[in-house]
């Protein structure tokens, strides 16, 4: 297998995405792949070890004397999601899919791995983090409470996503904050629930709830400064009532995406006070509970200047813009970046109406082949950059 991908290092990056693409698996079942992926890694002459944060796993190899290492992070969880049918190398697990193109992450990650085999060109240590349950936003912390950073030492940690919507290969980074955080909410009401023909008996929560959702909505339009990315959704409402009762219990879900940890807490903080007085102004309760599921994606300035002359030097100026704004999905890239120098690079997977621009999470998503090598170059090029 080495010498096949020496003489020509992305040969096979086609057919590793594919095998993927057909055998997904979710959160932190990923077994399969990581077998696969660890098989491919030590053929190409890298340590591989298994079983960080539960199916997670590490490739290190080492050229030359250099002390430093680098680390370059790839995703490898599915979602649950039911494949749309008619595609080649469609899903055969069902239920699980490769709807956010983590199989083209790994196998940009594989090129990248074979690439710096079979060329070199780096002193030091290259390290290829591949992290499960990226998706409920656990995976990173997980290899993390394994000892990632102690066991593997790591200078910086690179990591690439690909983008629908922009262009096929070109690349977008930016210094600081380049995708928000997540937070959950839950707000439980409990009035007093009776006969829908005598509402003067009760304490009604739908009504108040309505009232709770619309007085969200004024959270980040009076509460957090205009120049400060931020979003307050209500995304579910639900009652124990029936047609003829008022019910008296009500649920209201939902989420808040933000860069800053300053408007995290302001977020959180008038949810639960907004929450608590409408109710208490009715005669109600409300209990408010709130999660935070993944940290804010944010980009050293040194890692991302290295990462935007990586990009340069393969694709060209033209197809890098090294400020892009910031994008309110989240990532769990985000963790790592709280323990080493980090920084998260959008690639184009394609433009809308063409071929890779259909939006993430969709069932007819799928990775688009053509920017594989773009990926895997520019990947290398960092680390040699890096480790010169």
């Amino acid at each position: 297998m080495t010498s096949q991908l020496v003489a020509d290092p992305l040969a096979r990056q086609q057919e590793w995405r594919h095998h993927l693409h057909r055998h997904p698996e979710t959160a932190f079942t990923e077994i399969a792949t990581a077998d696969y992926l660890g098989g491919i890694l030590a053929g190409l002459g890298y340590d591989v070890e298994h079983g960080l944060g539960g199916t997670g796993l590490v490739a290190s190899l080492r050229r030359g004397d250099g002390i430093r290492s680098i680390g370059l992070r790839a995703d490898m969880d599915a979602l649950p999601i039911t494949e749309a049918p008619g595609r080649v190398h469609g899903s055969r697990n069902p239920g699980a899919m490769h709807a956010c193109g983590h199989d083209g992450h790994l196998a940009m990650a594989l090129g990248a791995a074979a690439l710096l085999a079979a060329e070199g060109g780096f002193e030091g240590t290259v390290r290829f983090v591949l992290q499960p349950a990226e998706e409920p936003g656990r995976g990173a912390q997980a290899m993390i409470d394994d000892g990632l950073f102690e066991r593997f030492p790591m200078d910086a940690i690179y990591g690439l996503h690909n983008l629908p919507g922009l262009p096929a290969g070109h690349i977008h980074l930016r210094a600081g904050g380049i995708m928000a955080s997540e937070d959950n909410f839950t707000i439980v009401i409990t009035g007093r629930g009776g006969h829908a023909a005598r509402p003067e008996a009760v304490v009604d929560p739908l009504v108040i709830g309505a009232e709770i959702v619309i007085a969200l909505q004024s959270v980040v339009a009076r509460t957090i400064s205009p120049v400060q990315p931020a979003v307050l959704s209500c995304t579910g409402f639900h009652t124990d009532g029936a047609r003829n009762a008022i019910p008296t219990t009500v649920r209201i879900t939902g989420d808040t995406r933000s860069f800053d940890p300053a408007v995290q807490a302001l977020l959180e903080k008038r949810i639960r006070e907004i929450s608590a007085g409408v109710a208490a102004a009715h005669g109600a309760q409300a209990e408010v509970t709130y999660t935070h599921e993944f940290a804010p994606t944010v980009n050293d300035p040194g890692c991302a200047d290295m990462a935007a002359a990586a990009a340069r030097a393969v694709v060209g100026p033209d197809a890098v813009e090294a400020d892009c704004e910031p994008i309110m999905p989240s990532e769990d890239f985000g963790v790592f970046g709280r323990h080493t120098s980090a920084c998260f690079i959008l690639i184009g997977n394609g433009a809308s109406g063409e071929i890779g621009g259909t939006p993430l999470h969709s069932s007819d998503y799928d990775f688009n082949d053509a920017i594989m090598p773009t990926g895997s170059q520019v990947l290398a090029e960092i680390v040699r950059r890096e480790l010169p």
